[in-house]
């Protein structure tokens, strides 16, 4: 089977490495370079963790990816996941921590439950007096998504795909299987697999109402010299309580650490367009920590990154086939960490044309 897959993001390049070593012939279209650090999947390290609500087919779904993680590791020869665990803070009755917390109880995980004078003994970077408790997990980490993308991309190439870098799509033929680039030339397949991300909405612009696209931004820190050591051993904070949908991701691989809220969010984004941070952003996004995270003031600001996400009203992945052609989209910027089973199972789906089970499973719906 020949295959054509838009967009070298995770839920792209996973596809294609699953594809590629079932002995199908996959071309991988990027119009940028790879890693794209415009793109969602672009970033230096993304969070895995094992918490979801307890109603979440993705709490099930979660195990899943952890297993195609590793298979992914095997092939590659080595693993670009840095175990370090992850750790909610809760501040409100019925924030997302909570939420978490019950998701651990009901698939029966373990964790620590801290209230907060043995976090902040833990953890001195907290604010002791701003928060209800913590709880800390072993099942957990940072991905290191530049480092998955370079050494992905190597071993398809390795393989016999044929991997077009700078090279933008601008239509899709779904029922002929073409993609017509913006260089004038068409590649034609037998399937086409489209994981534009943001940019989705572009080549099929009746999804704009179902997969709106948001701006938001994420800022690179360095903590206070007493602080260095505490942050280099914390664990990944998932959701830092109360209305902030705030995650902070510690140095781990080549990134440093770095805080990202989605209260910090614009609607309707071109992702082409306003990439910039504007000028104060970085503070924006930083202010939103204090509380739980103690003295922010103290904190300098290395660097601020946009990103851009598609959202659906449900937060669930996104999945429609028109033709000989499936559109695949993580949403909310939750999907990273699946993506090495996203890519196995619309192979799959592929081969067998079981596309009603890969949206179910893409839905995190319960068998």
């Amino acid at each position: 089977m020949r295959t054509t897959v838009v967009g070298a993001g995770i839920a792209g390049l996973a596809t294609a490495w699953a594809l590629t070593r079932r002995g199908h012939q996959v071309t991988l279209i990027e119009q940028g370079t790879i890693p794209n650090t415009l793109s969602a999947s672009g970033d230096h390290h993304r969070i895995i963790r094992r918490a979801y609500p307890a109603d979440s087919g993705y709490g099930d779904a979660i195990s899943e990816a952890y297993s195609a993680w590793n298979e992914l590791w095997r092939d590659l020869d080595r693993s670009h996941y840095d175990p370090r665990g992850f750790m909610c803070i809760s501040r409100e009755l019925g924030d997302e921590a909570e939420i978490y917390l019950a998701g651990m109880d009901a698939g029966g995980w373990q964790y620590d439950l801290l209230q907060p004078d043995a976090a902040c003994e833990r953890w001195p970077f907290l604010d002791r007096g701003s928060f209800r408790y913590a709880f800390q997990s072993d099942d957990g980490g940072a991905l290191h998504c530049r480092r998955i993308a370079s050494d992905l991309a190597a071993w398809l190439r390795e393989h016999g795909c044929v991997i077009l870098e700078q090279r933008r799509v601008d239509a899709v033929d779904c029922d002929a299987g073409r993609c017509h680039l913006a260089d004038g030339a068409t590649i034609a397949a037998d399937q086409v697999v489209i994981t534009a991300g943001a940019w989705v909405a572009k080549l099929f612009p009746d999804l704009s109402q179902r997969l709106a696209v948001h701006r938001t931004g994420v800022v690179y820190l360095d903590p206070p010299t007493d602080l260095v050591e505490a942050w280099s051993r914390a664990p990944v904070i998932l959701d830092v309580g109360g209305a902030t949908d705030g995650y902070i991701i510690p140095p781990s691989g080549q990134g440093g650490l770095k805080f990202g809220a989605g209260a910090h969010r614009y609607e309707n984004a071109d992702p082409d367009r306003a990439r910039e941070p504007y000028e104060g952003e970085g503070w924006d996004i930083l202010n939103l920590f204090a509380p739980p995270i103690a003295r922010i003031s103290e904190y300098e600001i290395t660097h601020t990154a946009t990103c851009v996400y598609t959202f659906t009203s449900d937060e669930r992945f996104f999945m429609e086939r028109r033709g000989n052609c499936v559109i695949v989209s993580a949403c909310s910027g939750h999907g990273y960490k699946f993506g090495a089973a996203v890519g196995q199972h619309v192979a799959a789906a592929l081969e067998n044309g079981d596309f009603a089970r890969l949206e179910r499973w893409l839905l995190g719906d319960r068998p």
